[in-house]
């Protein structure tokens, strides 16, 4: 049985030429080749599967190639290239930074670097997947990398160049890859199926670059798979079917039965998708690309973004003439939100049929909203214009004088009745008004009358008069005024020291009462001194015992208060600490030391250790 090689390794660019879509950067390494102007450090970047570490090793293999081409290529001839392509070559080192990250696999590749080439003029080293060494190890590579050896040239190669410390990207020559474009992708695929034998639609091709999404290596997989599975025949449907991708047949009936506000017809094609097996976020999300690619056939200048298979375009261009663009705009937004909610959404299915039901009715509500006169949307408001607040109108109080009495009292008000016919002119009440006192609030012209009666009224009185209840506060003042006359005032007693003690120990009293024992021992240990005739000190003589005292001082305050009847009587507390005694220990003494002090004692020692030639071990 032959062995299988998958597409994407059987058929990887062996030269600049046939490296696709990245024609910016294989210009530029052949005219540095070509020119002599290699840098002696590379860092490619870019997404997966767009030829990055391809054109790492299409570089390593031209360098040293023996005959270079005049368009810059590599022969595929010379010692130098046959040993690359067979895979034996000394001068080209690989190394996998993803699982070779650490400290001592850049230091033995350090080392390596030392040594000069047996055979061609550089050696070169392909680091994958840069961006996984640890931040030791880009600080080990900093001095080689700044500072290589004239035969040495590093090619670093990453999807994440954010991830890269800035010292190693200002040591290298930065190249950024950009995705492969579909019509790229779908070019090269045909080639491949043409030297397979391959039957294939391009309308297939165009889906596996979609699914691929500008990856390469991924769309030859797709390939693959789809290959086997439909024995060499890939058509639109098999590839549909495959990749489990909605067909847009579906998207386009369900967007006329929406138009239509065909809500029944809407709910079970849905219901026939689901059925399919596609899950709910799927539809979303294709629906949503396709109302965008009709909103992008609105216009003709914007028809270049339309990205779908080829035969579809008319079929789009026809739709997008039916529909409005504030439908597309104002779905697009539905479908937005539905799909940013599906996670959150417990049942799934009931969320995306409340969107199409919301689409459904979409249409009604743009019509309410649209002015047959200007043909404009307008914005509904829940009211038409500005509404002024009512106030209602509150009577003065009149006070009517008493029956039988024409004078009113002094202070007097006099107060306008709109509702009484007009009796005098306003100099004669102002007249009447002077004497008796009252105060009139009317104009002073001669001739002028009133459609009012004057109606003379007193002054208003306060609450409590005319409601005939006190109020809170004026009862706690009432109440405590007569407890501040109840009370005697008696007169303070000066503090000396006898009176102090006295009181002092009947309060200690209360707090061996309360099981305060050590509390009662500080009291007791304290020493008291009268400053004046309202203020004394106590003296203790640790902190501690201060704290105690401060713990109990505003009730004893309280109690010394009551006993002097002053109010103004304050203590300090004072701490007396007793000098701390200094104990001079003798320190131990060491074996010699001991020593010389038995022989200062016993001399004898000493001429005995001599005569007997002792050493001693101190």
């Amino acid at each position: 049985m032959e062995k299988f090689i998958v597409s994407a390794r059987k058929y990887r660019p062996q030269n600049f030429n046939t490296v696709v879509g990245q024609s910016h950067i294989t210009t530029t390494l052949k005219n540095a080749i070509r020119n002599h102007q290699l840098a002696h450090a590379f860092l490619f970047c870019g997404p997966r599967g767009v030829g990055k570490t391809t054109c790492a090793r299409i570089l390593a293999k031209t360098i040293n190639c023996e005959n270079i081409q005049p368009d810059g290529e590599a022969c595929n001839v010379c010692h130098s290239c046959v040993s690359f392509n067979e895979g034996t070559s000394l001068n080209i080192h690989e190394l996998d930074a993803a699982s070779n990250n650490s400290v001592e696999d850049i230091r033995a590749l350090v080392e390596q670097v030392r040594f000069a080439p047996q055979a061609g003029k550089y050696k070169i080293y392909i680091v994958d997947e840069v961006h996984m060494l640890s931040t030791s190890a880009f600080n080990a590579f900093l001095k080689t990398l700044e500072e290589p050896p004239s035969y040495a040239i590093f090619i670093l190669a990453t999807t994440e160049k954010h991830k890269i410390l800035p010292t190693i990207l200002s040591r290298c020559q930065i190249f950024d890859f950009k995705r492969i474009t579909n019509n790229d992708t779908v070019e090269h695929l045909q080639e491949i199926a043409g030297k397979e034998d391959i039957h294939s639609e391009k309308a297939a091709l165009q889906l596996i670059a979609q699914k691929s999404e500008g990856c390469m290596r991924d769309s030859l997989s797709i390939l693959d798979k789809i290959v086997s599975f439909t024995n060499g025949d890939v058509t639109y449907q098999n590839t549909l079917e495959h990749l489990n991708i909605l067909d847009h047949d579906y998207y386009f009936k369900l967007l006329d039965t929406q138009i239509n506000q065909d809500m029944a017809g809407s709910m079970l094609l849905y219901d026939e998708i689901n059925r399919k097996g596609f899950e709910g976020d799927l539809v979303l999300n294709g629906y949503a690309e396709f109302i965008r690619n009709v909103l992008v056939c609105q216009n003709p200048r914007a028809a270049s973004l339309l990205d779908v298979v080829e035969g579809l375009q008319p079929k789009y261009i026809e739709t997008a003439k039916k529909v409005s663009p504030a439908y597309l705009v104002s779905a697009l937004n539905i479908l937005n939100e539905a799909e940013i909610n599906y996670k959150m959404a417990r049942n799934k299915r009931l969320h995306v049929e409340m969107t199409m039901i919301k689409l459904t009715f979409l249409q009604q509500a743009i019509e309410l909203s649209f002015d047959n006169q200007t043909s404009t949307l307008v914005k509904k408001k829940r009211v038409s214009g500005p509404v002024a607040v009512k106030f209602e109108q509150l009577q003065s109080l009149q006070i009517k004088s008493a029956p039988g009495t024409s004078t009113p009292p002094t202070g007097a008000k006099l107060f306008i009745d709109p509702k009484q016919p007009v009796l005098a002119s306003v100099t004669e009440v102002q007249k009447a008004a002077v004497k008796v006192g009252a105060i009139a609030d009317i104009p002073a012209t001669a001739n002028e009358t009133l459609g009012a009666t004057a109606t003379v009224a007193a002054p208003p009185k306060p609450k409590e008069a005319l409601t005939g209840k006190k109020s809170l506060l004026q009862s706690l003042r009432d109440k405590h005024i007569s407890n501040k006359t109840s009370e005697d005032i008696k007169e303070a007693v000066p503090v000396t020291e006898e009176n102090l003690k006295e009181h002092w120990k009947c309060f200690t009293e209360k707090l061996k009462q309360q099981l305060k024992h050590s509390v009662v021992t500080v009291f007791n240990n304290a020493a008291l001194q009268v400053v004046n005739e309202q203020h004394f000190s106590v003296t203790v003589s640790a902190s501690l015992e201060q704290k105690f005292i401060e713990q109990e001082k505003l009730p004893l305050l309280e109690y010394l208060k009551s006993c002097f009847h002053n109010r103004n009587i304050g203590f300090t507390i004072h701490i007396n600490e007793q000098p701390k005694e200094i104990v001079i220990s003798e320190a131990t003494l060491t074996t010699r030391e001991k020593y010389q002090r038995v022989i200062e004692q016993y001399p004898m020692i000493k001429e005995l250790k001599d005569r007997l030639k002792l050493e001693l071990d101190y």
